[in-house]
């Protein structure tokens, strides 16, 4: 595991703004380096690597075929490597690099030659990797199975989390596809499964379950998120639909203007796509919501979801099977990204800019939030930024994310050079 001593030796310590915990830069020298997501660990699952993503630039979107590095960082004895280059990537998730067990990676790429999605399983030690049609978005804990959906469609709805094709390679989704949904890539094999079609999916959404061919004809719809429990029995599958209209584009949820207005639904269900259930459907999210994830315990989800017009963003749970949506806190409201420690009694979680935690400079706090006593505590305040103005994807969230022993996190932060880099952060003193 992650050692202070040894940190100090390699890596400086973020004194800005006086945190109230230990933190370190890990990426002090290039920068423009993001980790995956909150709800996976960079570190490896021995505690020696730390695995981030390294974009080529930050002042703009990549285009088809631009690529970005996969970095490799030795927490016991300094430095850095690249260990490979990919075209698989967006901005806010880079290339949904996750650890596959002690020894692999695995993350997105594009065949250039034929615009290919393609995951790949990449050694540390060897350098050997194998490489297959299709994508990951998460890592089953275990490291063997890769969960994803359509990772070059996912820009129809919401850029910055999949991969970068040629537009007119991005297939459109018209109606609920039989072809098309949430897929499981075998790691150890290379074999790919759809195991839950959008077809079938749509079959437990109450609003979209009871429609004709020709009534779904009018809806785009995609998949998006896909995580599992941290024992790997269940998954989230988020079902993202639009009301098209006639009309072809991408980032549906900047086209008000067109009359597109996006609705989703969180979905659970077992790694082989069956025992279905739309947890929190559609209607919960209407007056706004964001970032569900998995309790520890895998029975439960945490999200911010608004309950009434009149309050903030509520920190809510509710069972896999979306029976018992009730708060967490009755005082603390939600923001950002929040996990749900395995000691029952803290959330982690981070600010956007535009919250009202935000201290309006562009640096945000990570909270640490007491759901016993309802009260919560600043960690730490961290760079974050939106770049340039209008661009939102291009935005620098913290994400923070815990490691395997629940003791350490990272986060991604801005420092006064003005580029992203990952931070690593001893918590052994509260937990």
């Amino acid at each position: 595991m992650p050692d202070r001593a040894q940190l100090d030796r390699h890596f400086p310590r973020l004194t800005a703004f006086d945190p109230a915990v230990p933190v370190w830069c890990c990426t002090p020298d290039t920068g423009r380096c993001i980790h995956r997501f909150f709800d996976t660990s960079p570190v490896s699952p021995d505690g020696r690597f730390l695995a981030v993503f390294r974009l080529p630039f930050e002042d703009r979107l990549g285009r088809p075929g631009e690529t970005g590095e996969v970095v490799l960082i030795d927490l016991h004895e300094g430095g850095e490597r690249v260990v490979a280059t990919t075209a698989g990537w967006e901005p806010q998730m880079g290339c949904n690099l996750n650890w596959a067990g002690p020894d692999h990676l695995a993350f997105n790429d594009v065949d250039t030659a034929t615009w290919t999605p393609m995951v790949v399983k990449l050694s540390i030690h060897t350098g050997q990797s194998q490489r297959w049609p299709g994508g990951v978005y998460q890592v089953s804990p275990c490291g063997r199975f890769a969960a994803a959906a359509s990772m070059d469609k996912m820009r129809r709805t919401q850029p910055g989390y999949g991969v970068v094709v040629p537009d007119d390679r991005t297939v459109r989704n018209i109606g609920a596809r039989d072809d098309d949904g949430l897929f499981i890539t075998d790691l150890d094999t290379g074999h790919r499964k759809l195991v839950l079609s959008l077809a079938e999916a749509r079959l437990s959404i109450p609003e979209l379950k009871d429609l004709s061919e020709q009534e779904l004809a009018a809806w785009e719809i995609y998949g998006f998120h896909s995580k599992w429990t941290p024992a790997g029995d269940r998954l989230i599958f988020t079902v993202r639909r639009y009301l098209h209209h006639g009309t072809a584009g991408f980032n549906a949820f900047e086209r008000g203007k067109e009359g597109i207005k996006v609705r989703f639904d969180v979905l659970t269900c077992k790694p082989d796509g069956s025992d279905v259930y739309d947890a929190v459907p559609a209607p919960r999210w209407e007056l706004g919501g964001h970032h569900i994830n998995f309790f520890p315990d895998g029975t439960r989800l945490s999200a911010n979801i608004r309950l009434d017009k009149d309050e903030y963003l509520s920190l809510i749970q509710v069972n896999y099977d979306g029976s018992d949506l009730r708060k967490i806190t009755q005082r603390t409201p939600g923001s950002g990204h929040p996990t749900v420690h395995p000691n029952g009694r803290h959330i982690l979680t981070d600010t956007y800019t535009h919250e009202p935690m935000a201290f309006g400079d562009g640096s945000v706090p990570l909270r640490w939030i007491d759901v016993v006593n309802d009260t919560e505590t600043m960690l730490l305040r961290t760079g974050s930024r939106v770049e340039p103005k209008g661009k939102g994807v291009l935005r620098l969230d913290p994400h923070p994310a815990w490691d395997r022993t629940w003791k350490w996190f990272a986060f991604n932060g801005v420092d006064a050079t003005n580029t992203r880099r990952v931070y690593l952060v001893d918590m052994s003193d509260r937990v």
